[in-house]
């Protein structure tokens, strides 16, 4: 019997329980062939700012006639006209300077927002290329060929995509940089934890998920 493989999908930094999820693992499959789904973190990602939790989201190319959801996820194009990588690396930037580990990890993630992207898609896998290369996650991944809504086929973790939904996990509170003022604020842009615990993030992650049942 052959081992089905987790299916999740490319997020720009998803959230903690997303990660929590992909690291037990050593090959997983992203979905590419869905139809994209707008307000989601597919798109988006949330960081912790003075001002409480910020939305940085990755303008889409609109396509005359044509609404984003009739879009595959393959073929979603970013919109470049606008300054969106540099306005959201500076946001990083003044949110996390006091991080502890935000200037270790910096010039790792300096280079996708200096470097133009067609594909939203492309975009997503470079952000979790990144990932793996800064906490030394040996993680094996295919993209889908096609949309298939069998289950049987793989375990579909596609939901942790959604932005609205309660968080999957029940998240240990670890420190963050405005957390005096807002408290501790749950499943964030993985970046926030990279930031705040650094290589630490792996053990964490892990942490979550003990108990869970994750045979194929």
């Amino acid at each position: 019997m052959s081992r089905r493989k987790p299916l999740f999908v490319p997020c720009y930094f998803g959230p903690i329980d997303q990660f929590a999820y992909i690291v037990q693992h050593d090959s997983i499959l992203f979905e590419s062939s869905e139809h994209y789904q707008k307000q989601s973190f597919r798109n988006r990602q949330e960081i912790s700012s003075a001002n409480g939790k910020l939305k940085l989201s990755i303008p889409i190319k609109h396509i005359p006639g044509k609404k984003n959801t009739h879009q595959v996820l393959k073929d979603v194009r970013i919109e470049n006209d606008f300054k969106w990588q540099k306005e959201h690396f500076r946001s990083m930037q003044i949110a996390y300077q006091t991080a502890p580990f935000f200037e270790f990890f910096e010039d790792d993630l300096r280079p996708l927002y200096q470097t133009n992207y067609t594909y939203l898609m492309d975009f997503n896998l470079a952000c979790f290329d990144t990932l793996c290369h800064i906490l030394d996650l040996p993680i094996a991944y295919e993209t889908t060929q096609s949309y298939s809504l069998q289950k049987d086929d793989h375990i579909d973790q596609r939901n942790l995509a959604e932005a609205k939904r309660a968080p999957s996990l029940a998240m240990e509170e670890y420190d963050q940089v405005f957390m005096e003022r807002h408290g501790f604020m749950s499943n964030l842009s993985i970046l926030d934890l990279v930031f705040n615990l650094g290589n630490a993030s792996t053990a964490y992650l892990k942490a979550l998920t003990k108990g869970k049942d994750l045979r194929l």
